[in-house]
């Protein structure tokens, strides 16, 4: 039987330190399907077609992953897909709170369902999408912490999207 992991995250838009988690979710798993959640209360910058688009395409030499949107709760998508684990990322200790609670809420909605903790490399733990946003915003310096071909999606568009 495949272990298959599911990766949600709003990916708003997907960084280095994402990419960096889903190799090593790779190593541990037989598939793993990244899951792009609309997130309207979050206000994303891109939407979810372009989420999901520079999602693909950071990935697209990768084997055995998959992008997938969605609207409804994650273990609901986890059965959907048959995968039995969850895939979160840690960055520092202000992340593990947070991350600790959404893990026990999503073992009490199923039981069957676990969730992983994966720290990534030293060199992306300081990336989030949020601090990118911010940067895009001022036409600040990204390169180093987008995958090489959401950098070039995003430079193609047109900068009055990204205000």
């Amino acid at each position: 039987m495949n272990k298959i992991a599911l990766y949600p995250g709003t990916f708003d838009p997907v960084t280095n330190g994402h990419y960096d988690i889903i190799e090593r979710a790779l190593r541990l798993f037989d598939e793993v399907i990244i899951a792009v959640a609309i997130s309207e209360d979050k206000r994303p910058m891109f939407t979810l077609e372009e989420r999901i688009e520079m999602t693909k395409e950071a990935v697209k030499d990768l084997s055995n992953v998959k992008v997938v949107g969605f609207d409804n709760l994650t273990v609901e998508l986890a059965k959907t897909h048959d995968a039995s684990i969850i895939i979160r990322g840690l960055r520092a200790v202000s992340d593990f709170e947070y991350e600790l609670q959404l893990g026990y809420l999503n073992n009490s909605l199923d039981d069957t369902i676990e969730t992983v903790y994966l720290m990534p490399k030293l060199k992306h733990a300081f990336i989030s999408s949020s601090i990118v946003r911010n940067l895009l915003k001022f036409n600040g310096k990204t390169e180093h912490l987008l995958p090489k071909d959401v950098q070039k999606i995003i430079g193609s568009m047109n900068s009055c999207t990204l205000q």
